[in-house]
């Protein structure tokens, strides 16, 4: 199938109001989902909900779940504390440094500039840099190595 094809389809499938469509040769397949968004991982795949559940389903025989009420900050000190949250802008795996064996990007205490990276975040096996919208020093680092993180939560604290 021609590239050209593949977009054709994906215009008028997504100008439909199907919810999945799925089209199949011998020699090839090609599947469109309005439903959920898949994040795959080398050590985990999840399938993400597009819809505001924080339900997540992990493709194992055990289940995990993120429920924001249960989370260790509320929004309120979030925004109340001093400084300014960098929150996620994408679901996604963080990760604090560019390899498992490398230095995390920005440690508490540390100086930033505007611009800098803070950390990534992987969606879709594309490594998305959340860079610093201003100078300051990092207070606080909300989330840890390889957490999956939904839009919006609050990673970095920079006063």
């Amino acid at each position: 199938m021609e590239i050209k094809d593949i977009k054709d389809l994906m215009a008028q499938f997504d100008d439909s109001s199907l919810k999945e469509f799925t089209y199949q040769t011998k020699e090839e397949a090609i599947s469109f989902s309005k439903n959920e968004v898949k994040i795959e991982n080398q050590k985990r795949q999840f399938e993400v909900p597009q819809s505001p559940s924080k339900q997540l389903s992990e493709k194992s025989d055990t289940e995990l779940t993120f429920d924001s009420s249960r989370s260790n900050l509320s929004e309120e000190e979030l925004t109340s504390a001093e400084g300014q949250v960098v929150n996620s802008p994408l679901v996604g795996v963080a990760y604090l440094s560019s390899a498992p064996e490398k230095d995390n990007f920005v440690t508490v205490g540390d100086q930033v500039k505007k611009g800098q990276t803070l950390l990534i975040i992987e969606a879709m096996k594309v490594m998305n840099e959340v860079p610093a919208p201003c100078d300051g020093i990092v207070t606080e680092i909300l989330v840890n190595n390889e957490d999956l993180v939904e839009f919006g939560k609050g990673l970095v604290r920079i006063k």
